[in-house]
């Protein structure tokens, strides 16, 4: 039976108390919702246009690599007495870095993209007046 929750003792003892089975689930569901919040955040952010043109194995191994680098943030700070601990620093940097590269890859994909059909030149040629 789980022991009864304490005031002044955090969620760090809590989890202490479950099976390793049990945080895997809870790691597997954070993997997943990490997922969805960095595909969301990065068609929000990036434009769905450009997040569209982009090859296939950018948004598997960057998006991929973002929520895998959330879950072992998450691992090493429960693992260890502080949440704020080395192990922990190296994959917020890991995420920061993965981050820096989405956006260098949807600026490349902006620079790069078509003109669109909108984008044509409509003006009108100027007229020549006979003197």
């Amino acid at each position: 039976m789980a022991q009864a929750h304490k005031p002044g003792r955090g969620l760090r003892h809590l989890l202490s108390g479950y099976p390793s089975k049990v945080l895997r689930l809870f790691y597997a569901i954070e993997f997943l919702v990490a997922l969805i919040a960095t595909y969301t955040v990065w068609s929000q952010v990036g434009g769905q246009g450009h997040l569209d043109m982009m090859a296939w194995y950018w948004k598997l191994f960057l998006g991929g690599g973002i929520a895998f680098a959330t879950v072992k943030a998450t691992a090493a700070a429960v693992g260890n007495p502080r949440a704020w601990n080395a192990r922990t620093l190296k994959w917020v940097s890991i995420i920061l870095a993965l981050v820096l590269a989405c956006g260098a890859v949807t600026y490349y994909y902006h620079l790069t993209e078509p003109p669109g059909d909108d984008e044509e030149d409509t003006t009108a040629p100027a007229s020549q007046t006979a003197l």
